[in-house]
C-alpha cells in the first residue's frame, strides 16, 4: 500500500499543474461525475450510484485562497430491502432523491493546483421517488414526506492539471431527508471539470 501511495504521489508531481486563480481572477468550471450516495440510520442499505453535474464559479481572493459557488444536479438516496404495500415483501427498494445543490466553498491551495476545500451546501429536492422491485415487477412510487430542503457540509480535495480538475468531496448531511425519520444524506461526489 505504501508503494502504491508513493507511485501515485510521484505521478501527480510529474503532471504539470496550472496555477489556481490569482487574486482578483475568476473562472467558470463545467463539471460532471458521480455520486456514491447513502443515508445514515438505514439498515442493510447499499450505495446508490448517480450523476453529479453542473457549473462552479471561483474567485481568487489571494494567491493561495479562493471562494467558489456552484449549481450541481445531484442524484442521491440509497438502495435497500424492505416491506412494501401492506406487508408484501421483502422487496428491493431504491430511494431516488435528487437535488439541485448550491455548494459555497473556501478553497485553500497547498501547492499550485492542489486545493483543500470546505464549505456549506444548501440543496433543493427535485425528485422524490422510490423504485420498488418484487417478483420481477418494477414500479416507481412518489414519496410525499421527503423534505424539500437539505443542508450539508462538503469537504474535499481538488487537483488541476492541464486545465482539467479532478474534484473529490464528502458531503455530510445536517438535516433530515424524510420528515418522520432520522436519516440524513451522506455521500461522496467525484467529478471532472474543465
Amino acid at each position: 500500500m505504501k508503494k502504491l501511495m508513493m507511485i501515485a504521489i510521484m505521478m501527480i508531481a510529474a503532471v504539470s499543474a496550472n496555477a489556481q486563480n490569482e487574486a482578483g481572477q475568476a473562472s467558470i468550471k463545467p463539471m460532471a461525475g458521480i455520486n456514491l450516495a447513502t443515508m445514515t440510520k438505514t439498515d442493510d442499505s447499499k450505495m446508490r450510484v448517480g450523476l453529479a453535474a453542473g457549473l462552479e464559479f471561483e474567485y481568487g481572493v489571494a494567491d493561495n485562497f479562493g471562494i467558489s459557488a456552484g449549481v450541481l444536479y445531484s442524484m442521491q438516496g440509497v438502495k435497500g430491502k424492505g416491506v412494501w404495500l401492506g406487508g408484501a415483501g421483502p422487496v428491493d427498494l431504491t430511494y431516488k432523491f435528487d437535488y439541485i445543490n448550491i455548494p459555497v466553498l473556501a478553497n485553500y491551495y497547498i501547492v499550485p493546483g492542489l486545493a483543500i476545500k470546505a464549505g456549506v451546501q444548501p440543496g433543493f429536492n427535485v425528485k422524490k421517488k422510490v423504485a420498488v422491485e418484487a417478483a420481477g415487477v418494477k414500479d416507481d412510487v412518489t414519496v410525499d414526506d421527503v423534505k424539500g430542503f437539505a443542508l450539508s457540509i462538503p469537504v474535499g480535495l481538488s487537483y488541476e492539471f492541464s486545465n482539467v480538475v479532478l474534484d473529490a468531496r464528502y458531503n455530510l448531511g445536517l438535516t433530515k431527508a424524510i420528515k418522520d425519520a432520522d436519516s440524513k444524506h451522506s455521500y461522496f461526489t467525484i467529478t471532472l471539470g474543465y
